[in-house]
Order: C-alpha cells, then structure tokens, then sequence
C-alpha cells in the first residue's frame, strides 16, 4: 500500500476527467465513461456499432438481440494510474442470455476502486484508513423489431462511496447514489455480395446514464451524471469464410450543460455555480445542444470521435487498433491503441495497449488491459 493524503484524494476526485479550461465538462462517477473492455479499449474506446460480444452492456445493449451464442459471460480488468498506484482499477463482470431468436437480457457490474488511502489531520497524525469506491449494476432487456433493427431498454444503479471518516465539518458526507437508463438502437443489415468480397452494414446508437443529478452531502452540490449520447457506423469486408475486416467509426457527446461565466465576471468560478445548480438534469440534457458560449463551433468541440478496425482470422485470432480525439479545450484525450484477441473453443482473451498523442497525460497511458469471456450455449443464426 502507498500513503497518500487527504488532498491527494480530493485532486484525484475532482481533476479525474477535468483538465485546465474553466469549459471543460465535469459530472459524477466519470467511471461510467471508461471502456472497461479490452477489445473496446483496442478500437479507440469504441463499442456503440461494433458486432455484439459480452461486453455491450456499456456500449449498446440492443446488439444482445444479435448475439450468436446462447449465453456470454464476460470479466475485464483495467489498471488505473498504474504509473503511480497499483491499487486503483476498474473491474467489469458482464452476463447475457438469449430468451429466443428475437430478445435477450443482460445484467452486468462495474468496481472502481480507489485502493487504500491513508487520510492525516496533521504530519504526526498515525493516519486513518479509506478505501473509497464506485460501483454501477445494470440490467437491460434487448428485442428485434425487424431482422434488421433491434432496440433495448437498460436500468443502472449507481453508488459512490468517496465517504471519508468524520472529521470535523464532515458529518453530512454519505456515500452518494442514483438511478438511471439506457435507450438503444442497433442494426445489422444482411450479407451483402460485391464484386470480389461480401460485405454487412453496421449502426447504432445509444443515450445512457439518464437519471437525476447525485449529491455527496445533505444541503450540498448536486452533481451532474454523465448523461451521454453515442453513435456511430461500421462496415465488415467479408474477404472470404477465413478473413473479415470491420472498419468502424464513433461519435460522443456529453448531454450535459456547459460552465460559463452567467455574472459576466471574465471566469467561471464559484459564484456562477449557483446559477448551473438550478439547471435541472433533464433540462440540462437539451441545453448540452445548444449552451457553448461561443456557439456551433463550440457545440462542434464538444464532440469526441474514434475511428476503429478489427481483423478477424477464422474466428480465433483477432488483431485490432483505433484512433480517439477530443478538442484540446474540452479534455484533450488524444490517443492510439493496439488490441489482440485469442479464441479457442468457447473461451476468448483479449488485450489491449494505449499510447497518449496528447501533451496532456492520460491516466490509462501505457496500459495493458484484459478481457477474457466465454461463449456458451446453442448457435442462433441471424442472417
């Protein structure tokens, strides 16, 4: 275990997904928005309009309708400011079972944990011992309405336990929870022939954690959840019965209000919070389309992209790699990954590898993560 002090703590919470710009969008539990995949992770963070695995709870639920396999079973771990700590990570258990041809279900969790932090008063305090987490546990429900387009429904409760030991001035802190939902959409068109491959269209989108704003402490700020719009195509070249290629492309918006400066005063700062407290959730939700103080331009930086692509080799070796970019005024996430996958009978390991193009440091920097999943049951075939 490292020692850390309270302040490390309160930076880390508070400066997790924010960088320095006073329009860079914050909520609660960013967790939520971490690909907790690896073959996600490989893509460039991507998951929305890729084919279904185990892991589409996070991504798009309405892909489970698709899914060849009766039943999935998915664990993931991903290290966390492994440069620094050890001992914080994001841990994801996902599991999905087809009802018949045309629906599924799903349920799934997700552990963040801040590891062990050792909290002091003053330099001779012996310390008091924290170990903050967050969690989420999902459910969805998936059904085909066409042989082409399925749509799903998902519920998340979601608990924050950042609760230090009383101190003074302390007392009304609580582990904070909240509930949300999930509405999906995806499609997968039929096989296709062309001139010298087969080809399939993929799309889909998702609207996720949708639900009221999470508060830390009676009487105090009401946080945002990360409200957050998803969506995106993809293509697969079916080369031949051994070989395909998926090529895949994201887009990301937060549905969350923008800070600004509602007193005019030249900055965001404190007095201008009260003003975006009484921004209600829902509300806040369609303001994100159209408060940036600098207008469209600024709308249009709000917007994350992922460009992604998937070689797949008779379904037992897979080889991935991705690009994702955020604009330098709203977070500065700019990086390349690399992905593996290993398949055999109805086990699949899958690893991944980020390498940051930004001058800003993402924690996830030089990362190896794992996925490993298991594919069980009868084969349903969609086309």
């Amino acid at each position: 275990m490292r020692r850390f002090s309270l302040l490390f703590l309160l930076v880390f919470v508070i400066k997790m997904n924010a960088q320095d710009s006073d329009r860079v969008i914050t909520t609660a539990v960013p967790f939520l928005t971490i690909a907790s995949d690896a073959r996600a992770a490989g893509m460039g963070d991507m998951g929305v309009a890729t084919s279904t695995d185990a892991f589409s709870q996070q991504w798009n639920p309405a892909k489970f309708a698709f899914a060849e396999r009766k039943m999935g079973i998915g664990v993931s771990y991903t290290p966390y400011l492994e440069s620094i700590i050890t001992d914080i990570a994001l841990l994801n258990a996902s599991y999905f079972n087809k009802l018949n041809e045309r629906s599924a279900f799903a349920v799934s969790l997700r552990y963040f944990t801040l590891g062990e932090i050792e909290l002091r008063q003053f330099a001779n305090d012996p310390g008091t011992l924290a170990k903050p987490n967050e969690l989420a546990i999902d459910g969805s429900y998936s059904l085909k309405l066409s042989e082409e387009f399925s749509m799903a429904v998902g519920g998340r409760y979601i608990r924050s336990n950042l609760k230090l030991p009383q101190t003074s001035g302390s007392e009304d802190s609580q582990a904070a929870s909240s509930f949300a939902v999930d509405v999906a959409g995806y499609y997968r068109s039929r096989e296709m022939a062309y001139n010298s491959f087969d080809g399939r269209w993929r799309a889909g989108f998702n609207i996720s954690n949708l639900g009221g704003k999470i508060q830390y402490d009676a009487g105090g700020q009401e946080n945002f959840l990360p409200t957050n719009l998803k969506f995106g195509v993809g293509f697969d070249f079916i080369l031949d019965q051994d070989n395909t290629i998926g090529i895949t492309s994201e887009f990301n918006k937060l549905l969350v209000p923008t800070p600004q400066d509602f007193n005019n005063d030249g900055e965001v700062n404190g007095e201008d919070n009260d003003e975006y407290q009484n921004i209600g959730a829902f509300q806040g939700v369609f303001k994100s389309f159209g408060d940036a103080p600098d207008g469209f331009g600024e709308e249009l930086k709000e917007f994350t992209w992922a460009l992604g692509a998937e070689y797949v080799y008779q379904d037992s070796f897979m080889i991935r790699t991705g690009y994702f970019n955020e604009s330098e005024e709203k977070g500065s996430r700019k990086f390349f990954t690399l992905g593996a996958g290993f398949r055999f009978n109805s086990a699949q390991i899958d690893l991944s590898y980020l390498f940051s193009t930004s001058q800003v440091r993402n924690p996830l920097e030089n990362t190896l993560r794992f996925s490993l999943t298991f594919n069980l049951g009868e084969e349903f075939y969609n086309d």
